[in-house]
């Protein structure tokens, strides 16, 4: 795209939640961030509310580091919000780790984000020119800006009246003094639940959260969705609900049901789980082969390598074991330790793969550097032939919508032909699910996903960001 705009970090994969008329809501914020570490691993904040003043404690690192007994025992009140962050937008420093705080007219607001807003580059030129401090560089602090100059005291009218501004997709939950609120994009990128937690004595607390997986942990049951376009407040007089413009579409991020989201986790209405097993199966009528055992890459493609061992009739067997217990500062040895970086991770077993026909499914193929390592390692460990088969299409643009995916020029897919990839990556075999199959994997109607990183069609204006370079 000619002329674009190079942004370092742009994406934000980022986890958020919310507690309302909860006398343990930091604690169950804390948990809940706990269950949706997936969504972000650099950085987790939570802010409380005591009378009508936040407490708040942010840090980087993950939640079981970040927030101790005394930390949490600080963070007094019976509403909360909390937000676990990928540091793109804006870089790893502390003054972006959210939920970001504002002092607006009517109090302090505190303000967690998932997704990305893809014209906060040219907002934030405006707020500037306007005379806008800026104290970090994530796309969040521009609506914090855009609220604060607006002239109502009341944050719904606030919300109202500037986030139809805002382009691109953006999930949140705000605390002010008196209320919780949770907002979701009119197109609905990023997903944002509502659950409902009993209480010790009778009564239920009110939880909202990015992944219903949250509220397992802490005994809460699944309400409803917010619906897209919706904002939705709780505040002493019960439950309030308001709906934004309409959007002429809906664009469900399907990345959410191909990768991101925890497999135990009900997303868009459907379970995560069930959504992945149907990739394998459909996998499997799209690209059948003759082999004796299915084995997934661990533990991404666990529930696709079900779903394909259960279409084809192969035999599902765990060939390559994972060790979860990686810290994330692990001192590398030598380089003479050739694959040393996926053997830590991934161990194959010799006594499943040797002199056997195996088909490998993995959720992904972005680079091709890491498929190409786990095949090296399947062979060694004795494959006969090695089929790779990727239940999800090919990667062949960036997200900007907040999944994390490369520039365009490390993506493997948009720079090489399927043959000149099953090259690189040494498979006897390479098949990747059609966009047609994934989609009907999720039950999805016309228009109801966005899957621009597989097939290019981004449903909202770009504003100039180059997708060669972002």
């Amino acid at each position: 795209m000619p002329g674009g705009i190079t942004l370092r970090h742009w994406h934000d994969e980022c986890g958020v939640f919310g507690a309302w008329q909860d006398p343990e809501a930091a604690r169950m914020t804390y948990l809940g961030l706990y269950a949706q570490q997936h969504r972000g691993q650099e950085s987790a904040g939570i802010v409380s509310l005591k009378g009508s003043e936040h407490l708040s404690h942010r840090g980087c690192g993950l939640v079981g580091e970040v927030f101790t007994e005394s930390v949490l025992e600080h963070l007094e009140g019976s509403a909360a919000i909390g937000h676990v962050r990928y540091s793109t937008t804006g870089l790893n420093e502390q003054i972006n780790i959210q939920p970001l705080m504002a002092q607006l007219l009517n109090g302090p607001v505190a303000l967690a984000h998932n997704g990305n807003i893809v014209n906060s580059h040219i907002l934030r030129r405006e707020l500037k020119e306007q005379g806008a401090i800026f104290q970090g560089t994530n796309d969040t602090e521009c609506l914090l800006h855009l609220l604060a100059r607006h002239p109502s005291d009341d944050i719904v009218t606030c919300l109202r009246e500037t986030v139809p501004r805002l382009e691109g997709a953006f999930s949140l939950v705000l605390l002010t003094r008196d209320r919780l609120v949770a907002l979701r994009d009119p197109m609905g990128f990023r997903p944002l639940v509502l659950g409902q937690r009993p209480l010790e004595g009778g009564g239920s607390s009110y939880v909202v959260a990015s992944e219903t997986c949250a509220f397992d942990l802490i005994g809460a049951k699944l309400v409803r969705e917010i619906e897209p376009g919706e904002i939705f407040w709780l505040d002493s007089e019960g439950e309030h609900s308001e709906f934004l413009p309409s959007a002429p579409r809906r664009a469900q991020c399907v990345f959410e049901h191909v990768y991101f989201a925890r497999p135990d986790s009900t997303v868009f209405g459907l379970s995560v789980y069930e959504s992945r097993k149907n990739m394998g199966r459909i996998l499997a009528q799209e690209s059948a082969v003759d082999a004796d055992i299915v084995i997934p890459v661990p533990d991404s493609g666990v529930p696709a390598a079900i779903g394909y061992s259960v279409e084809s009739g192969l035999p599902f067997e765990l060939g390559i074991i994972r060790n979860h217990y990686i810290g994330r500062t692990f001192i590398q040895p030598s380089q003479s330790i050739r694959s040393f970086g996926v053997k830590i991770k991934l161990n194959p077993q010799s006594q499943v793969i040797r002199g056997k026909r195996v088909v490998v499914i993995d959720d992904s193929l972005v680079r091709g550097t890491t498929s190409q390592k786990i095949i090296r390692l399947i062979r060694q460990a004795g494959a006969k032939e090695v089929h790779f088969r990727i239940a999800s299409p090919p990667t062949t643009g960036p997200c900007f919508y907040g999944v994390d995916t490369p520039k365009k020029s490390q993506l493997i897919a948009a720079q090489q032909t399927q043959e000149e990839i099953r090259r690189f990556i040494d498979a006897d075999s390479l098949s990747y699910l059609s966009i047609e199959g994934m989609l009907k994997a999720v039950g999805a109607r016309d228009q109801e996903y966005c899957a621009a990183c597989f097939d290019g069609q981004y449903p909202t204006p770009l504003f100039g960001l180059d997708q060669e370079e972002t």
